[in-house]
Parts: C-alpha cells; sequence; structure tokens
C-alpha cells in the first residue's frame, strides 16, 4: 500500500482478518490420535535440535516490543519473554523433526498463549513416538506438506495461464497451504470464480477449502527499518531492512513502491538514492542504492533493540510490524508461502499475518524478536478495526540480490560465540540458507534447520538452533 501526498486520498482496505482455523486432520474432520511407534519407525529428532537454547537474541529483547506484545497479543513481560523463548526453541525442534520425518513430513505450529508446545503433522502412524520423544504432539493427518505445497503451485498455474484464469484469480486473489488445517485455502469475493480455479488446476476438490471474504488485498502503497521514503517526489513507502552490497549502503523494500531507475528521498525530503532492481507481481521484492550522505544502520523505527539476524519464525509465532504510517503493530504469523493475486498480478511465496497495515506502511520491516522477516507487501483492513496483512520474506531477497543485512555485531545471536577461525569447508558468512540445505564446516557435515543468512559466530559447531550435525 503506498501513500500518495496529502491532495490524493487513499483507499480504505475492507476485509476482516480470518482466525487461525482450528486443528484438523482434513478439511472438516478432526485429526485421530497416533498410536506407539513400531520398530523401524522414523528416527528421534536429534537431542541438540530438542535441547538447544535457541534464545536467538531474546535476552537482549527492546522494552519497545515487549510492550507492544503485552498490548496487541494481550501478554505479560514475562509472558512475552516466554514465548520468544519457545518460538526459537520450536524453530530449532521443527526443522531438525521436518528432516527426520522426510516423506512423511506434513508441517507444525506452534500451540498454547506462550507458544510452549509444537504440534507436528505426519501422514505416518509410525512417526507418532519420535515426534513425542523430540518434545512434539503427533497429529495425523492425510497430506503431506509436499502434497499441499504442489496443489498451491498447480492454482497458481491456472490464475495465470489464460485470461479467464485470471480474471477468476482476482476474484479468488488470495491461496494459501493451511498447515493446522492440512488443507489449501482459497479466500474469494465469488466462490464460483474459486470453483473454476480448482476445476481449471485439477486439485483434487477435497483438498481445498473456499472461505468467501468481503473484499480483494491491494499492495499497501504508501537507512531504518520502518521510516518512510518517498518516489519520484509523488508517493510515500516504508524502509524495509537496511543492507549493504560491497561499499554500497541501501535498504530493501516492496517491489510494488517503485520500478528499476526511480529516485528516491528520505522522510526528510533529502535526496536519497534510487532502485536498482524490483520485481512485481511475481514476488514483491526490491532493493534501493542510497547515496554516501546516508548509512545503513540495524535500527527499526518504534524498537529500541537492534536486528541481529534473518531466522524464519515458525506458523503461530508472534510478530511486529513498522510502518510510516501507523507505526508498531503486532500480531502472529498465520501462513508462510501464501499467494495473492492482486490487480497487478500474482505475488507468490509471501506470508500472512494479523497484523494489521495501512497505505503508506508498505515496504516497511516485519520483524519476530530481532529476527527480521520481510518486508509490507499488502492486506486488508486497517489499524482502527484490525486486518490482514501479507510481508514478502527477506532472505529471498538479500539471496536475489546478494545483499548483507545490517545487523548488530555486539548483538546476541543463536549460539555462543565466534568459531575458532576459518578451518575450511563450504559453509560462508553472507550466504543465504534454507532449511534442508547442506554445508561442511571444517570436517564435519552440517545440515540446516531453519533458514537464515549466515553471520560471524553462526558457524554451524556454535548454533544447534540452526544446524543439525549429520
Amino acid at each position: 500500500m503506498l501513500r500518495r501526498p496529502a491532495r490524493a486520498a487513499c483507499a480504505v482496505l475492507a476485509t476482516a482478518a480470518l482466525a487461525l482455523t482450528a486443528l484438523q486432520g482434513t478439511a472438516g474432520a478432526a485429526a485421530p490420535a497416533l498410536g506407539p511407534t513400531p520398530a523401524g519407525a522414523a528416527r528421534p529428532a536429534a537431542e541438540a535440535a530438542a535441547s538447544a537454547p535457541g534464545t536467538l537474541g531474546v535476552s537482549a529483547t527492546a522494552p519497545e516490543l515487549l510492550d507492544a506484545l503485552r498490548r496487541d497479543l494481550g501478554l505479560t513481560a514475562g509472558q512475552a519473554k516466554a514465548r520468544l523463548a519457545n518460538e526459537a526453541r520450536a524453530g530449532a525442534l521443527a526443522g531438525a523433526l521436518a528432516q527426520d520425518l522426510g516423506a512423511g513430513w506434513a508441517g507444525s505450529w506452534v500451540e498454547g498463549a506462550d507458544a510452549a508446545g509444537l504440534a507436528v503433522a505426519t501422514t505416518r502412524p509410525a512417526d507418532a513416538a519420535a515426534i513425542r520423544a523430540a518434545g512434539g504432539r503427533p497429529v495425523l493427518v492425510a497430506r503431506t506438506l509436499a502434497d499441499l505445497d504442489g496443489a498451491l503451485a498447480a492454482l497458481d498455474r491456472a490464475a495465470g495461464r489464460d485470461a479467464t484464469g485470471r480474471a477468476d484469480a482476482l476474484a479468488a486473489p488470495v491461496r494459501f497451504v493451511d498447515v493446522p488445517a492440512n488443507t489449501v485455502v482459497v479466500q474469494a469475493t465469488d466462490p464460483a470464480a474459486a470453483e473454476r480455479l480448482v476445476a481449471a488446476a485439477g486439485v483434487e476438490r477435497s483438498a481445498v477449502r473456499v472461505e468467501t471474504v468481503a473484499g480483494a488485498p491491494r499492495p499497501l502503497y504508501d537507512i531504518r527499518g520502518g521510516d518512510a521514503y518517498y518516489i519520484g517526489g509523488s508517493t510515500r513507502c516504508s524502509v524495509g531492512f537496511a543492507i549493504t552490497r560491497g561499499t554500497t549502503h541501501g535498504f530493501a523494500t516492496a517491489g510494488h513502491c517503485g520500478r528499476a531507475g526511480a529516485s528516491t528521498t528520505g522522510a526528510n525530503r533529502a535526496a536519497q538514492g534510487s532502485f536498482q532492481a524490483s520485481v512485481f507481481p511475481g514476488n514483491d521484492m526490491a532493493w534501493v542504492a542510497a547515496n554516501s550522505s546516508w548509512t545503513a544502520t540495524p535500527s527499526v523505527a518504534g524498537a529500541a533493540g537492534k536486528v541481529t539476524g534473518s531466522v524464519l519464525q515458525q506458523v503461530g509465532s508472534s510478530v511486529c510490524r513498522s510502518g510510516s504510517t501507523t507505526g508498531w503493530h503486532c500480531g502472529t504469523i498465520q501462513q508462510h508461502n501464501t499467494s495473492v493475486t492482486y490487480a497487478e498480478g500474482t505475488v507468490s511465496g509471501v506470508t500472512r499475518t494479523s497484523v494489521c497495515a495501512e497505505p503508506g506502511d508498505s515496504g516497511g520491516s516485519f520483524i519476530s524478536g530481532t529476527q527480521a522477516q520481510g518486508v509490507t507487501s499488502g492486506g486488508t483492513g486497517n489499524c482502527s478495526q484490525g486486518g490482514t496483512t501479507y510481508f514478502q520474506p527477506v532472505n529471498p531477497i538479500l539471496q536475489g540480490y546478494g545483499l548483507t543485512l545490517t545487523t548488530d555485531a555486539q548483538g546476541p545471536g543463536p549460539g555462543p560465540g565466534p568459531g575458532p577461525g576459518n578451518p575450511g569447508g563450504t559453509w560462508a558468512v553472507g550466504t543465504v540458507y534454507r532449511a534442508g540445505d547442506t554445508v561442511t564446516y571444517g570436517s564435519a557435515s552440517y545440515r540446516c534447520l531453519q533458514g537464515h543468512q549466515a553471520q560471524p559466530g553462526w558457524e554451524p559447531p556454535n548454533t544447534p538452533a540452526l544446524w543439525q550435525a549429520v
């Protein structure tokens, strides 16, 4: 949502946020309990992951973040700190179990007001004991996460196949995998259009739940995260996260805010820089290179704490947003890998949240604890009545454009400290790793548990929350 100056009115978002669907084994059916695990079942997750401290900067969480969590999630300061720590541990545990369960993996989510529980879905009853032994709650479901992701991809292909598909996608603009319900959700202003889209995609109808909504999302048009910047002197967006590329300083933001070559000015209206690359639709990502008067910092407006990394958080985790229109607001992550069709086209791979946003907040920072999550893309509702907002994850932006997230070098990380120099291997600072990637460090091999950009001090032997020895 890009905001134009005072003389241009901004349309108000219309659709109310939807509550996270209750846990189901298949659409409309409760999940059965799982029995004991016979011999030969999936091996338990590594003890290192299950017992990893997983602080990821929680110990130094800023008071402003705790205040926002108390306000928006109804938590005490102690509950907020406990929740952040629990969410960090859950991420490491889920990453290890995803590797252990393999073909039976059907996703995971945190449970409870303090996020102390982790539900782990599988299609195989034999996995139950391994999940329990690792500290999770097993849930038997009908479809693997890979099956659901495949169905979502088929819907996206149908949405862009021809004029009819695009028209139906505009009337059924939001599509995502609802992991707790083990189904693909299509949200539509016209249910008939959703049914046509499902049929055109060739997706099993029982794997899809169609929800009727009142309005469609649109882009949230309107070097510290959350600060305002202006494009061509006529429209306003918000800074996502400060970055560097070699000796160049700049920031990551939303692609719909500007095209490559467009000039920018800062919140102070001083000359700032220009867009170097931009993608929208398809994704919603861009980066701006600043001139020598601007310096990248790890700060986010509204929070005294500084960014310490980019570890992707679990569904159900708390997340907060900073934007130049509405400031600092919090909610929870509802679904990753969501597809949204705006009037301009479909954007895939965004994350759906219960955080509110308004015009001008576009491009601004989404952060969990001290971990950068993404930049504001679009949504529905507002911050008076509540809403749903989608963010473009930051790690694909960093990877796609070869950017380095600006972080607090003195801030806490997920491990005990820097390792013994560089003993050799494929692991490298600045590389963006996804869950499941394998590296060598010294003479050992490691598998990535949680997506992140590698930093000094985050060497695999020192970060059991991020890496598992294999």
